[in-house]
């Protein structure tokens, strides 16, 4: 029986950074994929992974990615890429989050950055933070020093909502931070699009998530 859904949140909730990965790598001309494999190489201990933990501020994150990322063909620096990471929202997955909220526990985790180091606060920000109060509880690795995929990060949301991992649905857009939580026990998701995850995502707990709700 489910009792709590756990949600990531960019790529998710949002929609995925790696399309404005992409298009900034053609209009600048650098190597197909850089920012990715940057990020993937050495992901436990990269520049990438510091920054999300708080432990190096944003001249030494873009220093440090600078020099990263010279290994894979092209010197990216990390400032100019912390604007690209700010996705849409996807409204059907805010839907559903809705819908769930009704019947599940729920939880974020989620691999942030340090406060500040995109920018201002705007329209857009606000709307996030609406989001994130639909959350029964969030947990923010720079907030709290841990990142996924250390599996501490997970048992403490399983802790604080009080749930057995194996009556809870995770949704990541990265496999590598699923594949804890699926050895915990849980059902996990990979989100590839709003549709496909919801479908999945119906699937596992039996409720309608999309379109109208007819009354019982």
């Amino acid at each position: 029986m489910i009792e709590a859904v756990i949600f990531d949140f960019g790529g998710v909730l949002t929609t995925s950074p790696f399309e404005a990965f992409a298009r900034y790598e053609i209009e600048r001309g650098y190597p197909v994929d850089i920012i990715r494999r940057t990020n993937a190489a050495n992901h436990l201990e990269n520049a990438w992974a510091k920054f999300e933990r708080a432990e190096v501020d944003l001249d030494t994150f873009d220093r440090l990615f600078a020099e990263e990322s010279r290994a894979f063909g092209a010197e990216v620096r990390g400032k100019d890429i912390l604007p690209l990471l700010s996705g849409d929202l996807r409204p059907e997955m805010v839907e559903a989050l809705r819908r769930i909220k009704t019947k599940f526990k729920t939880g974020c985790i989620t691999n942030n950055l340090p406060n500040n180091a995109i920018g201002s606060a705007s329209g857009r920000s606000l709307y996030v933070a609406e989001v994130m109060v639909m959350f029964d509880h969030v947990i923010e690795s720079a907030k709290i020093g841990l990142r996924k995929p250390d599996p501490r990060i997970y048992r403490m949301m399983v802790e604080t909502l009080g749930v057995d991992p194996k009556n809870c649905v995770y949704l990541d857009d990265l496999g590598v931070n699923l594949k804890p939580a699926r050895e915990m026990g849980m059902t996990t998701i990979k989100v590839l699009s709003g549709e496909q995850a919801i479908g999945e995502l119906e699937a596992a707990t039996g409720l309608k998530l999309q379109g109208a709700v007819t009354a019982g």
